[in-house]
């Protein structure tokens, strides 16, 4: 079981908290079972130390208060939106004989070991964490999962897991779904579009042509015809003309 020194503070103000923090602790509070409400500090180097372990929110710690042991579970922390470093935390008191409300992670195990995985299935977790009700002194760390010979197709419930002895989901009713194993997504390459064939192309240009020409004759036939008519007016131009033979 992890541990962590606590003090006790009695600051008040924000300036006594900006103090508090200035100094390299992390003001906190303890609160749960049938005791009051207790303002603590810790230390800002441990308490980050611990965040840093596995599973971190769901583990029991030892919380020692001026010589007092406390078993607590840290149940909410505030962080500073700037730096990201813990500025506050509560701890929950474990009392032995209650039960307790908390978010439990999922951890899947033997992923190499999955036959549906290996021919390129893919593992789509719906639930990386489980609300559970539990004995306090029987709070699982995490749940397990195990892909040793899963297939594709293949979904964990969660009455597929094994939970500890007296140890339920807080959702009753139904058999949700943890993960799945699905098939692979295959993406359909768009179809080329038809390539325009040069054939087409040349009957085109060709009936072009053929329009082109057409044309040229029908002017030309319509030139030689106004020639010839042009050609006829002058010779009845001349007979008038020419003078009578008495």
């Amino acid at each position: 079981m992890n541990s962590l020194e606590a003090n006790i503070r009695s600051s008040q103000s924000v300036g006594d908290i900006k103090k508090i923090r200035n100094s390299g602790f992390v003001p906190g509070i303890l609160y749960g079972g049938k005791s009051e409400n207790q303002k603590i500090s810790v230390s800002k180097k441990n308490l980050k130390n611990l965040m840093e372990k596995e599973n971190f929110l769901s583990r029991i710690i030892n919380l020692k208060i001026n010589g007092k042991d406390e078993n607590v579970l840290p149940k909410d922390i505030s962080f500073d939106v700037l730096t990201d470093e813990p500025i506050h935390i509560d701890f929950l008191r474990v009392i032995k004989g209650s039960s307790v409300v908390i978010e439990v992670p999922v951890k899947f195990i033997n992923n190499e070991k999955s036959p549906g995985l290996k021919r390129g299935g893919v593992l789509n977790i719906v639930r990386r964490k489980v609300e559970l009700k539990c004995p306090s002194e029987n709070i699982p760390s995490e749940l397990i999962v195990d892909l040793d010979g899963v297939d594709i197709g293949h979904s964990f419930k969660i009455s597929s897991i094994e939970l500890p002895q007296n140890v339920v989901p807080t959702i009753q009713g139904r058999d949700f779904v943890i993960a799945t194993v699905a098939a692979p997504t295959v993406i359909k390459e768009p179809e080329k579009p038809a390539e325009t064939t040069d054939g087409g192309e040349g009957a085109e240009t060709a009936s072009g042509s053929d329009t082109t020409d057409e044309a040229a004759k029908t002017d030309a036939k319509s030139g030689a015809n106004d020639g010839e008519k042009k050609e006829g007016d002058k010779k009845d131009s001349d007979k008038k003309d020419e003078p009578k033979k008495s």
